[in-house]
């Protein structure tokens, strides 16, 4: 990670609503398809959220996005 993103006391990425509540569904696993259907959107849609999430964050994975939100507590459990 990016040292800067892996530092807790560093300022957390500035995420939209709609970006918070697609990464919150990636802490939990969920699918882009999975997602699409709890936020009555497209999977389409929820792919770019998704990209915009991860160059947000700076991380090249679902997984590491999840990681990273559970470490910043960027989500709400």
């Amino acid at each position: 990670l990016d040292p800067a993103i892996a530092n807790p006391g560093g300022n957390a990425p500035q995420l939209s609503q709609r970006e918070r509540e697609v990464l919150r569904w990636l802490v939990d696993g969920q699918s882009n398809g999975q997602i699409a259907t709890r936020l009555q959107i497209s999977p389409e849609t929820v792919k770019s959220h998704v990209s915009n999430v991860l160059g947000k964050l700076g991380v090249p994975t679902r997984q590491q996005a999840a990681l990273l939100a559970v470490r910043l507590d960027l989500v709400e459990s």
